[in-house]
């Protein structure tokens, strides 16, 4: 056991907390037994409290691949092993993750609690609709087997659930068939936020397609944009290359904290104006790598520290898709007239999605990272009001500061939710702060 304070990535809420780091199957068994209550936690990639609590169980030693079908792609893991490991591993194999955030430093039990998203929700849903099966240890100390099929509530609830139904222990999954490492990308310079909202709908027959907004830009150029769409490779799409599956590329890294006044409305309308003029031309064609398409943020270590030592907010929302240019655009505008823009504001397309208390919804999905400030919070406040409004919601694995009235309107099972909880776990066994704060248990 270790003790001390512990914060995910965006360096807030800090809390005290004793820490146990599980090897094998029985020492959760035995927290169970001993401990009053705990809650889960991976990497600790997700923004907020989610994965906090005075007592932590993490799975980073918990981390082996228990199986892996080559032919038919199937992996069985332990929820510790991150998904860097999966792809150093898979890759070169001729597969890839059948669903992937922004992020490959997360691990797979992580990805459940989650249910994370990525640029092909509106093609491939989101990571729970390639779960083949899952052992999980409940709060009374019991394996679980479950799946879409058989303990169905068990499986829905796990997904997307933060890990309050219990601590997963396997989980199966199908993995992509690819060709090579490589991405074929098309990069789309959009005037404004109208007009990359419908090149969403015109290439929405693109695998994978994500848009960075210029979240500050006013006038008739408000939310201009690049889109950035990308298909899997095949080795005859190559043009000569040689390495089919390219090594890791090389990291840079933030050494320390940056003074808070680094990031403000100047220096990130100066990085906003360089990033979208550096696309030359209206449509430009590039082969990229893997790593440089799906994990452009992961070429730097800890670019969490460019937000200071006092943290930062990354701000998740997603709107119904009959509402949700109308909600985009109210919501950006509102961000845009106060002036806290971000420079990594990140807009996709979810299609229909399945999971009682998944964050998805088929709609437009809005990311945007604030520094923390005095102001902010109230603020995020009437954003999260105009969200219910539009009918949306904000992503529980993004959030540090929500109010509970917010969650229980706006996530329609809510009630479904802490009713099952307190059914499979009367006695308060797995407790995060978050789920404290938003009144779950």
């Amino acid at each position: 056991m270790i003790s001390d304070y512990v914060t995910n990535w965006n360096n807030y809420p800090r809390e005290k907390s004793s820490l146990w780091y599980p090897v094998f199957n029985q020492d959760f068994s035995n927290l169970l037994n001993e401990k009053t209550s705990f809650i889960v936690r991976g990497n600790g990639r997700c923004y907020g409290d989610a994965s906090l609590a005075p007592s932590i169980a993490s799975t980073l030693k918990f981390n082996r691949i228990i199986s892996f079908d080559e032919t038919r792609g199937l992996l069985t893991c332990q929820s510790g092993l991150m998904l860097s490991d999966i792809l150093d591993i898979i890759v070169s194999r001729g597969w890839f993750l059948p669903v992937t955030p922004g992020t490959r430093f997360i691990t797979v039990g992580g990805a459940v609690a989650s249910d994370v998203h990525g640029k092909n929700h509106h093609k491939d849903g989101s990571f729970s609709q390639h779960i083949v099966s899952m052992k999980i240890l409940n709060p009374k100390n019991e394996v679980i087997t479950c799946s879409a099929t058989e303990n169905s509530d068990f499986f829905w609830f796990t997904c997307g659930g933060m890990g309050l139904t219990g601590i997963i222990l396997e989980v199966t999954f199908q993995l992509k068939k690819i060709e090579t490492g490589y991405i074929k990308q098309l990069q789309i310079k959009s005037g404004s936020l109208d007009e990359v909202l419908d090149l969403f709908d015109q290439y929405s027959h693109y695998t994978y397609s994500v848009a960075w907004i210029d979240c500050l830009k006013k006038g008739p150029h408000f939310g201009r944009s690049i889109l950035m769409l990308g298909e899997h490779a095949r080795v005859a799409e190559l043009k000569g290359q040689k390495n089919v599956y390219p090594q890791s590329s090389k990291t840079l890294s933030v050494p320390l904290y940056l003074p808070s006044f680094a990031l403000n409305g100047l220096s990130v309308k100066a990085f906003n104006g360089v990033f979208y003029g550096k696309n030359y031309k209206r449509e430009m064609h590039s082969l990229a790598t893997y790593e440089s398409f799906f994990y452009p943020l992961d070429a730097i270590l800890h670019w969490n520290r460019i937000y200071g030592r006092n943290g930062f907010v990354q701000y998740q929302f997603v709107v119904p898709r009959d509402r949700g240019k109308a909600g985009v655009r109210a919501i950006l505008k509102r961000i845009s007239d106060k002036g806290w823009g971000s420079f990594l504001a990140v807009l996709k397309l979810f299609g229909k999605q399945e999971g009682p208390i998944s964050f998805n919804m088929e709609g437009y999905t809005l990311a945007l990272d604030i520094p923390i400030n005095p102001k902010l919070f109230a603020f995020l406040d009437e954003l999260d009001c105009m969200v219910k409004d539009f009918g949306g919601r904000i992503y529980l694995t993004k959030d540090a500061r929500m109010k509970p009235e917010i969650f229980h309107s706006t996530y329609p099972n809510a009630a479904k939710f802490t009713s099952f909880l307190a059914q499979i776990d009367p006695e308060k066994k797995i407790v995060s702060s978050m789920s404290r704060r938003l009144a779950i248990k």
